[in-house]
Formats: structure tokens, sequence, C-alpha cells
């Protein structure tokens, strides 16, 4: 039995292994569906987004009226006197129902009703918000990752380069036509090529680990990217709308709450007007006593009393006098509305100013991509002219070791430019309030 478990245990692990490390690809759509998928912060907003869609639904219900029932029983004693006679309430009931219809209460129904409608709305705009985060974490992780796998590629290429340098030159200085000191810088080189290597392995790596939390899969998941041919096109004319940023829009409606609760405060100075009817059935009263039959005998007598009685009140609630309690709330709550209103006036400038330098970023991007596009095809050119030199013996091996060093610093700049430049296009959607799936 213990032999079976054992195995059964490790093939539990083995199979855990297999599905762990089996790489999955991944498009940057598919990277933005999986993280919207798994994000918590996201899934927390479409909750508080059906928090205000139900508190709308409850604040309708305000216009309604309200239905209520009671029941009462009681064992009253001792009996009480009534000129000669007991009341009996030993075990006595009543039961009812009760209408109550608000019938004007300055206003704060209707206030509500649209209080609960600005918080719908805004709990919307805040999924929006989370939605948008979200997709351009995702962008951010997934690009950023395509980076470092192409530059571990570019090392590995660096490295390739030197090695056959290496072997060439070991070759030569066999022959007696290269010294040792070449081979000695040479070796330096690969040394330096084989750090920079390992640390973009292990950039790889924590990029990696990152992408597999953002889309909710396994830290030891291999992920294979789709997007390997980065498309960079001219961005073109870029607006400056701020009008669907949906932090601009949570500010205008956080002005029209001010605005509502403002009204709401005013509402406790006006009059409230209520219609209520209800219905009561009571039951198990008796009096008992003597009564005069007319010839002076005394006869004992019980009534019960068992019936029901109706009602119908009209209400009304004037506020006379509260030593100005409130006005001093309206006055609070205008300010509160004109802090709502300096908070608009602020942040739009600040909105303002953060997509004006997104779009300065992916104009600056793209002439970045074009300037390293030609640095890098300079390098290769050069790169390709000191091979041809040095192996001719018409330059000295630091010019070859220079132009792959160029090389290898051009290569990583375009390869910056290119994945940085796709950064830049999905945090001007971002700050434009325009980037959806």
């Amino acid at each position: 039995m213990n032999r079976i478990l054992i195995l059964c245990s490790l093939a539990l692990f083995l199979g855990q292994n297999v599905v762990a490390q089996h790489p999955i690809t991944l498009s940057q759509q598919d990277c933005r569906e999986q993280a919207l998928a798994h994000s918590e912060d996201l899934q927390k907003a479409g909750n508080a987004l059906e928090q205000a869609r139900l508190d709308r639904k409850i604040a309708t219900t305000a216009y309604l009226p309200d239905f209520e029932g009671s029941a009462t029983g009681a064992y009253v004693f001792p009996d009480i006197d009534m000129m000669g006679s007991e009341l009996r309430m030993r075990g006595m009931y009543m039961a009812g129902i009760m209408l109550t219809q608000p019938i004007y209460t300055g206003g704060k129904i209707t206030t509500g009703h649209r209080l609960a409608r600005i918080g719908e709305e805004s709990a919307a705009e805040q999924q929006r918000l989370a939605r948008m985060d979200v997709i351009a974490d995702a962008d951010n992780a997934y690009w950023s990752y395509i980076a470092v796998l192409r530059k571990v590629d570019m090392a590995e290429q660096y490295k390739q380069q030197m090695d056959t340098l290496y072997r060439q030159t070991a070759t030569a200085l066999r022959a007696g036509i290269a010294t040792d000191n070449d081979l000695l810088r040479i070796e330096a080189q690969r040394s330096n090529v084989e750090y920079q290597l390992q640390r973009a392995r292990n950039g790889a790596d924590l990029c990696r680990m990152s992408l597999c939390y953002l889309i909710g899969v396994p830290s030891d998941t291999e992920i294979v990217p789709t997007d390997t041919l980065i498309d960079c096109a001219a961005p073109g004319q870029l607006s400056a709308d701020l009008s669907a940023r949906p932090e601009l829009r949570l500010l205008q409606k956080q002005v029209e709450a001010g605005e509502k609760q403002m009204r709401m405060t005013r509402a406790d100075l006006l009059p409230i007007v209520g219609l209520s009817a209800g219905y009561t059935y009571y039951g198990n009263i008796k009096l008992k006593g003597m009564a005069d039959m007319g010839n002076g005998t005394m006869m004992p007598y019980t009534q019960k009393f068992q019936d029901g009685i109706g009602i119908a009140m009209l209400a009304v609630k004037i506020p006379l006098f509260h030593w100005g309690e409130g006005h001093k709330k309206v006055q609070r709550a205008r300010y509160d509305l004109e802090n709502a209103r300096l908070d608009l006036q602020k942040n739009s400038r600040l909105l303002d100013l953060e997509l004006q330098q997104a779009i300065r970023n992916v104009q600056d991007g793209y002439r970045l991509i074009d300037v390293a596009t030609i640095a890098f095809r300079q390098a290769e050119e050069n790169l390709r002219v000191m091979r041809n030199r040095y192996a001719a013996s018409m330059s000295p091996l630091t010019d070859l070791l220079n132009a792959q060093s160029q090389w290898q610093e051009a290569s990583s700049n375009l390869i910056e430019a290119q994945t940085q430049y796709k950064i830049y296009e999905t945090e001007y959607l971002r700050a434009a309030g325009r980037l959806e799936e």
C-alpha cells in the first residue's frame, strides 16, 4: 500500500512538473485577455459596479409605499377595575397592517435616486479605469519581456562572434601570426560578453515571472511570445481630447454628486408630508362584572371585545427652529461642492499635462527608432568592413573589437527604442482614455 502511495505521489509530482514546464505561446492580445480575466482589482471593480446598481434599485423603492405588518400578544395582570367591573386581558392579541406613502419630502427621494445613479456611473468609470490599468500593465510586461528576450538573442550572437574570433586568433597564434596580447584581449572581451549574457538571461527570467503573475499562470511557466517582429508604424495625428478619460469623468461626477448632496441637505429645511392608512384587529379582551336586573337583583355578566378598526392619517412635519443647524449644514455642503470643483479644475490641468507628455513620448519614441535604425545599419556595415580588414591583416584587433562593441550597443538601442515605442503607444491610449481591448 505504501509503495502504491509513493508511486502515485511521484506520478502526480512529475505530472505537475510537465504541466508547469510546458511552454505557452502568447500574443499581445492573448496577454491582455488573460490579464483581464485574472485581475483581482478588475473583479473588485465589477463587484463595486454591481453594488452601485443595487443601490440605485434600492433608491427607486423610496418612491413606493411601505407595507408593515405587526402582531402583539399580551398577558396583563392583575385585572383592571373599571367602575365595579374587571377588565381582563389575559392573553389579548392585536394584529394589523400599515401602509405609509410619502407625498412630499423636500426633494429627498428624487435627489437620492439621482445620487444613486451618479454612484452607478462612477462605478462604471472606475471599472473602465481598472480595466485600462490592467491592459497597460500587461502591455508593459509583455513588451519588456520581448525586449529582454531579444537582448538575450543579441548577446548570444555577440558571444558566438567572440568565440569565432577567439578560435581564429588561437589558430593564428599557433601559426605565429597573432600575439599573446591579442588572445588575452579577446579572452577579456569574451568574459565581459558572458557576464552581459547572464545578466540578460536573469532579466528575462524576472520579466517572465512578472508576466506569469499578471496572466495568472504558475511562475515557472515558459512563455513564448508570438510578436517577434515589432511593427512600429508612424504615429500620425494624435488627439489631445481628454473627454474620454475616466479620471476626468470621475471628477465631473464628483461635482455632480456635490450639487445633489447640497440639495439633499437643503431638503432637511423643508416640510415633510406623508399619508398613512392601516387596519388593526384585536381580541380576547373580556369585561366582567355585576349588572342590576331592575328589581335589585344583581346578575354576573361577561362581555368580550373582538373587532377591527381602521385608521387613516395625513401627517405634516415642519422644521421650525434648530439653532441654525440646517443652514450651517447647507454652508458646509457648499464648501464641499466648491472643493470638488477646485479638484476638477486642478486635476484637469494635470491630466492634460500627462496627455501632452504621452503624445510627446510617442513622437520622440518614433524618431528614436529612426535614429537607432540608422545607427544599427552603420554599426552592422562597420562590423562587416572591420572583419574583412582584420582577416586581410589591414586593421588591428582593437578596431574589430570596437566595431563589435558598437554593433552590440546599436543593437541594444534599437531593441529598446522599438519596445519602448510600443509601451508609449499604450500609455498614450491610456492617457487619452481610449485604451480598450
